[in-house]
């Protein structure tokens, strides 16, 4: 991204129940389907540009209750006119093929607005509950890969066949086809080096777990310098648990007290369940492999992004990862009835009067 262009904000659609912590921790949040629908026309109002829903099919670690992230997508969409949704979908149990003709309604009923977030899967249980089978850690980014070039294939006119070691097209083409050129946004996430460098070969968003910006910025540049080898551009996207308050030491303490009551056995479950995704990869580096227990009490390490503290606390540090080529900070909190409402009405315009100021000069 343009150090010109604005940085761009994303929500974690609630659509799992237990919120965006594994805590007992009071929460006012909800995750009903119409919750959703009304929480989407809000964001989009506060300056939001893009929602990302969460993929579960079995319970557990805080998240009992979960509905389906297509069908939510969907229904999002409908009730908004800018917001863009990104559902999120597992391969193995998603068939490329018959998600990229879903994909394509859905795109013309949002009129170019829907975007998928391709998860190549950590939580083993819910595979072999759903009688799919479980493949090693690099063997699903792989899979991942080919269920991403068969999307591809499927969102150009020409009939399309491919021939590769998990999927098979045989001359299929769709009418009509998207209205996004060249196709709807591909957005991956994932740590390992399989992941960065499928990113960089096939994906045109790059999701990262929350960390510090010296880790952020050693990302963004390999993931980039890789693209670059294949005639490609990447943009980034980060996870941030935010924690806005008067005080610096008021943010911290409602973090403290996050993790202080943190569910034990949640947690544990969780932990043992994402170290195959990190600790199962060659180099060590992937999802959570640099994790501690208590970072996973929010699960995509959101504290480590540093959004805690005071408004201008975390207007700055939204310009330092701007600053490191971050194209758009993917946004959680405690409190979802007021607490996303803040961050739109009070540091999104914060960040909006830097950028700004930041043009000027560079004009001048």
């Amino acid at each position: 991204m343009s150090q010109a262009e604005p940085i761009r904000f994303a929500y974690w659609v609630s659509n799992l129940s237990g919120g965006q912590v594994v805590s007992d921790i009071e929460q006012s949040t909800g995750w009903s389907t119409e919750y959703n629908i009304s929480l989407a026309q809000q964001a989009e109002k506060l300056g939001f540009e893009y929602a990302l829903t969460a993929t579960r099919f079995l319970g557990g670690y805080k998240a009992e209750g979960q509905h389906e992230s297509i069908i939510l997508t969907t229904a999002m969409l409908q009730a908004t006119k800018k917001l863009r949704v990104i559902a999120a979908v597992l391969p193995g149990i998603w068939s490329p093929a018959l998600l990229a003709k879903l994909a394509i309604t859905a795109d013309h009923l949002s009129n170019g607005r829907w975007a998928v977030n391709v998860v190549s899967g950590w939580f083993k249980d819910e595979f072999t509950a759903m009688g799919e089978p479980w493949l090693e850690h690099d063997e699903r980014y792989r899979r991942s890969e080919e269920f991403i070039q068969v999307l591809k294939g499927l969102w150009q006119p020409d009939p399309f066949t491919f021939k590769g070691d998990f999927y098979r097209v045989n001359e299929l083409a769709y009418k009509p086809l998207p209205i996004q050129k060249p196709h709807p946004e591909i957005f991956q996430g994932g740590n390992s080096s399989a992941a960065r460098q499928m990113a960089a070969r096939v994906s045109d968003w790059y999701f990262m777990n929350g960390a510090s910006i010296d880790v952020l910025a050693a990302q963004v540049r390999e993931v980039s310098q890789e693209a670059a080898r294949h005639g490609r551009k990447v943009k980034f996207a980060v996870n941030a648990f935010v924690i806005a308050r008067d005080t610096e030491a008021e943010a911290l303490a409602v973090r403290d007290d996050i993790i202080r009551l943190a569910d034990p056995e949640a947690l544990d479950g969780f932990a043992k369940a994402v170290q195959q995704a990190g600790l199962a990869t060659g180099d060590k580096l992937g999802m959570w492999a640099q994790s501690r227990k208590q970072d996973l009490v929010q699960p995509n390490d959101g504290f480590k992004t540093g959004l805690i503290g005071t408004r201008e606390q975390i207007t700055e540090r939204i310009l330092q990862l701007k600053q490191i080529g971050i194209d758009l900070v993917l946004v959680g909190v405690l409190n979802y009835d007021w607490e996303l409402t803040q961050f739109g009405e009070q540091i999104i315009p914060l960040v909006r009067q830097a950028e700004q100021g930041d043009s000027s000069q560079q004009a001048a």
